[in-house]
This record gives structure tokens, C-alpha cells and sequence, in this order.
């Protein structure tokens, strides 16, 4: 049976905020049924362990999440979750004591939407405040992202960007001086035991009414990862924000049967070759990273 590292299922495409670096999706709002998620968990059963509970939207509106995680620790999946963290506070009970998380990515650079200081050290407040109690009280993984820098090289030159954050984060954790010098090309750093920081800089999401970047290359879609979109369209990576490449819909077949598909077995040949057969993977520049 094929092993997928990150299986993403997108529980629900509604977002409360609008940020530069996440562009809107043209396809129907919604929310994933429990029931239709739990079908979705046994039909990957097997697949992965780990699932990520994202493509678009903000995970934690659904109205339904502690149910979805109930769902998760039931079939012994673990939960990595990526939030832009506005609603940490109001969850914080509820993914502290949760025995599916694995690990909680906050995107702080969501935080651009604050135009007014208070707001923004309000919102800073409240993610380290979790990130404290959740040390005390889990062995959850705690992930503080600011992915909006201008280029690679600007990760690690430009001091100035996100230097408030960066002292709050230092003041608040009681971090040592020059910890942020530590950081290495292109990966992150450990702050304290489960806490980690991870910059990197902002990329385009693919779009088919970009130019196209290169036809040769290869990515991790269908090979390492996979996504299942809210309405249960399944899709090569988490990056087919408007299901571009749909293989097939998982409420009406099987999961083997949609991996297993023409289309998905023409882009995996491709990516072994170095090959995009894809429109869409040849307008992406996140593949490049790798």
C-alpha cells in the first residue's frame, strides 16, 4: 500500500481574514460534514498518518472541530494543524487537551491585516500565551511561521523585517541574545524544547493565468503528499487551491482507484522523469524549493 507523508484534507474553505500572500478561492464555500470527514478517514486508512487539515480556509471556524478531532483520535490519525491563530484563544481548551494533535503551525504574518499596534500585540499575546500552556501541559509540537519574506536571501540578511515580532517572541519566551542568528539556510530553528521558528520567504500560489515557468521539473505531489478538497475532489498537492487537477471525487469511489488513475499515474511518471505533464505544475514556483 502506497505511504503518503503529508495526506492534506480540507475540512473547510471559509477563512475570517483576507492576506496578500493567500489569494481567495473561486470555488463554493463550505464546511466538510463529520460524517462525510469520517468517511474520508476510512477511506485513507492505511495511506498516512499524518494529516494536515488545510489546503484553503481557516481549520479552526468549523463549527464542528472538536468532533473532527474526536474523529481523528478514533482512527489513529495524528493532526498537524495550520492556523493564522485569530481564533487560538477561543480553541485553546480544546486543542490542548485534544490527544490527536501532533503539532499546531501558527502563520504569523497573517497578523498584516492588524493595521493598529494594539491589535498586534493583542494577537502576538494570545499565541505565545498558548504556545506556554501547551509546553506545560502536552507534548504538542508548536510551529511559529513568517513566511513573507521578499527572497531567499532576505531570510536570512534582512534583520529589520518582522523585527517586532521577532522581539516579542524573544522578550515573551525568554529566549537568549543572538538566538535568531542561529538560523540556517532554509530551515528553521529550535527556540525551546517543542517550540520552533520557521521563516522563509513568500511564494505565488500556481495559478492557470500565470506564465508558464518551466515544463521540467519534478515535486513531491502524489509522491509525498496528496489533498482531499472540501467537497471531496482529491488533487496532487496542497497547492491546487481551485481543483485544477481533480483525479477523482473520494464519495464516489475508492481512494486506490483515484491514486491509481491514468491521470495520477501520468504525473508521477512525469515527476520521476523530470517531466510536468500538468498546466498547472508548469506554472508553479513553489516546487522549486526542493
Amino acid at each position: 500500500m502506497k505511504q503518503f507523508k503529508r495526506i492534506y484534507i480540507e475540512i473547510t474553505n471559509y477563512c475570517n481574514l483576507k492576506c496578500s500572500f493567500c489569494p481567495e478561492t473561486k470555488r463554493k464555500l463550505e464546511y466538510m460534514t463529520v460524517d462525510k470527514f469520517e468517511e474520508v478517514l476510512k477511506k485513507i486508512q492505511g495511506y498516512g498518518q499524518y494529516v494536515f487539515l488545510h489546503l484553503k480556509g481557516e481549520p479552526l471556524l468549523h463549527p464542528q472541530f472538536k468532533e473532527i478531532l474526536d474523529l481523528c483520535y478514533k482512527y489513529k490519525v495524528k493532526v498537524n494543524l495550520t492556523t493564522n491563530g485569530t481564533m487560538i484563544m477561543k480553541h485553546m481548551g480544546l486543542l490542548l487537551s485534544s490527544k490527536a494533535i501532533r503539532q499546531v503551525s501558527m502563520s504569523l504574518q497573517s497578523y498584516e491585516n492588524l493595521k493598529d499596534y494594539e491589535a498586534f500585540e493583542t494577537y502576538l499575546k494570545s499565541i505565545i500565551s498558548f504556545v506556554n500552556k501547551g509546553r506545560e501541559k502536552t507534548n504538542i509540537i508548536f510551529e511559529l511561521r513568517l513566511w513573507n519574506y521578499e527572497d531567499e536571501e532576505s531570510v536570512i540578511n534582512n534583520f529589520n523585517k518582522n523585527k517586532k515580532s521577532l522581539e516579542h517572541i524573544k522578550e515573551s519566551l525568554e529566549l537568549k541574545d543572538g538566538v535568531y542568528e542561529q538560523l540556517p539556510k532554509g530551515k528553521g530553528i529550535k527556540l525551546l524544547p517543542q517550540v520552533y521558528l520557521s521563516k522563509s520567504y513568500e511564494f505565488q500560489w500556481p495559478n492557470l493565468s500565470r506564465e508558464i515557468i518551466s515544463t521540467k521539473g519534478s515535486c513531491y505531489g502524489l509522491r509525498q503528499q496528496i489533498g482531499i478538497l472540501v467537497n471531496g475532489d482529491v488533487v496532487p498537492c496542497c497547492l491546487d487551491s481551485d481543483g485544477d487537477i481533480v483525479l477523482g471525487n473520494l464519495f464516489n469511489c475508492s481512494f486506490e482507484e483515484i491514486i491509481n488513475s491514468c491521470r495520477a499515474k501520468a504525473i508521477v511518471d512525469g515527476f520521476e522523469t523530470k517531466k510536468l505533464v500538468e498546466p498547472l505544475c508548469m506554472r508553479c514556483g513553489y516546487r522549486q524549493r526542493f
